[in-house]
């Protein structure tokens, strides 16, 4: 087995990402919002995620070959099907923990709702239960709010390994769990700044969020590019022989 990348601890800049992110895509602004938008609605109309990674990679793909000086065109978002087998397994090793989580929360919720409503309607539950299951219920969720947000930040970095080292999905997943560790600050404010920025979109009657998504892609393969650097750019196919 081939040695993994090296990476650099505690240099991601959130601003600067965004900023050189923006940089990176304003010649070819709306080419990338058509891709990433068809990215994300395509990984979206298959459940489970099946389709999450083969988008997300092609989606990155596209980012690192306009990072070389390479030529973009649309249908290269569909190139990230040659790491169908890859992307998914990163996936499902992503939704591992995020189920784990929601599953206490749901039986949190259950279980608050059958005991408020143990009485049949004979008899009101106190003002302190409502209000007990009201703070327990909105600590619950901000505990796992604030895991999955640690969980995304971990994973950063699974799917621009998978396309740019050409990674398993196992071996992406755990160096970007660990990248993600050794620069966890600055991937949060990323993150965070990703989240406002879709927020505001979402104010804007919802177009907004499109309009944001090639930033937010940008910023994150901008943020790869400081702390792994730019791998070897793939070998072009070789034709076959003619005969």
């Amino acid at each position: 087995m081939s040695a993994l990348p090296s990476f650099n601890r505690k240099a991601v800049r959130p601003v600067e990402c965004l900023e050189a992110g923006f940089a990176l895509i304003k010649d070819q602004y709306w080419l990338f919002v058509g891709i990433s938008v068809v990215g994300i609605l395509i990984a979206s109309v298959v459940p489970l995620g099946i389709l999450m990674g083969p988008m997300m990679c092609g989606i990155y793909l596209t980012l690192f070959q306009h990072m070389r000086g390479g030529k973009i065109e649309f249908p290269m978002l569909f190139k990230g099907f040659d790491h169908f087998v890859e992307s998914l397994i990163a996936t499902l090793l992503y939704f591992i923990p995020i189920i784990v989580l929601l599953v206490p929360l749901y039986g949190f919720v259950v279980a608050s709702i059958f005991f408020l409503t143990r009485h049949n309607g004979a008899t009101q539950p106190a003002p302190g239960t409502v209000a007990l299951f009201v703070v327990g219920f909105s600590l619950f969720t901000l505990v796992i709010i604030v895991a999955s947000f640690a969980v995304a930040v971990m994973f950063t970095f699974a799917y621009p390994l998978i396309v740019d080292r050409r990674l398993s999905g196992v071996e992406a997943v755990k160096l970007s769990i660990k990248a993600g560790l050794a620069n966890f600050w600055g991937l949060v404010g990323l993150l965070l700044l990703n989240a406002v920025m879709g927020i505001v979109g979402m104010l804007l009657c919802y177009v907004g969020v499109f309009l944001v998504l090639p930033v937010n892609f940008a910023g994150n393969a901008i943020a790869y590019r400081q702390v792994f650097g730019l791998g070897a750019p793939p070998a072009p196919a070789v034709p076959p022989p003619v005969i």
